[in-house]
């Protein structure tokens, strides 16, 4: 057998193995005290972002290192509409990493780290690249990026990064588990929201909707295909005191419903 493959593969094994050390210092464990370990990372100098919906009700945490050293850390806010908490720290390593721009196709880094700080990684592959979308909760993300692969709650929150080491956002899983990235841009641009207030403010209909076809003769009337259909509302929300209805026809019959815990 030639050396030539060989040596080309042990190149890349090589080059993916020096990546993932360079990247180390932007991924933690996080403890929760009556919480199984989850992953964060380290965004900032003093800041560290995860997984809003895996995330329990508390105020502080701890994140631990993989070379085992412990910081402690407390929340500075919440946004489960883009699934990001974001907490506040002391100490920790320095951050150099930029934000770069997906690529569909290229390969990507996804870290993790147990509760021991102990790293771990997985190599995706970008399987589509999207402009921005709206989660199911209303938060804006910029760019919809879905890695080939499926992710444990455990593994959600840590840092992502591609082939150049450039850093593209935190991973998150979305509905069935499909891996999802937040955009670095998405990730800035709430933080500074969160670090100031603790919260994103958004406007409010206190509305659930579904999206429907409308029958031929109200789309002639209407210059419109597409309505909304109005299944819930919060009875001291916008929508229900300007008095907006539900309505009654039922959703049909194996109809996706969204899973509790995906935020996404």
């Amino acid at each position: 057998m030639s050396d030539v493959p060989q040596d080309e593969l042990t190149r890349l094994s090589d080059a993916l193995a020096a990546r993932a050390a360079a990247a180390l210092h932007h991924v933690a464990g996080l403890r929760v005290a009556g919480a199984r370990p989850l992953t964060a990372t380290l965004w900032r100098v003093g800041v560290a972002v995860a997984s809003d919906q895996c995330f329990p009700k508390a105020s502080e945490a701890e994140l631990v290192l993989p070379d085992g050293h412990s910081l402690a850390a407390r929340v500075a806010g919440r946004d489960p509409a883009t699934n990001i908490v974001a907490l506040r720290f002391e100490g920790g390593p320095e951050l150099t990493a930029s934000a770069a721009e997906p690529r569909l196709g290229a390969l990507a880094l996804l870290l993790a780290a147990g509760g021991d700080g102990t790293p771990a990684v997985r190599l995706a592959v970008l399987r589509s690249v999207g402009p921005a979308w709206h989660s199911r909760l209303g938060g804006r993300i910029d760019r919809r990026i879905v890695l080939d692969l499926r992710l444990p709650d455990r593994e959600e929150g840590g840092p992502v990064f591609d082939a150049a080491g450039g850093l593209l956002g935190m991973s998150t899983a979305g509905p069935r588990g499909r891996a999802l990235v937040i955009p670095a841009t998405t990730i800035d641009r709430v933080l500074e929201a969160l670090l100031a207030s603790g919260r994103v403010d958004r406007g409010w209909l206190g509305a659930v909707l579904h999206p429907v076809a409308l029958p031929a003769d109200i789309a002639a009337q209407t210059g419109l295909d597409r309505g909304l259909m109005v299944l819930r509302l919060d009875p001291d929300g916008p929508a229900a005191r300007a008095g907006v209805l539900t309505s009654s026809t039922p959703l049909p019959i194996g109809t996706a419903r969204r899973s509790s815990r995906c935020a996404i």
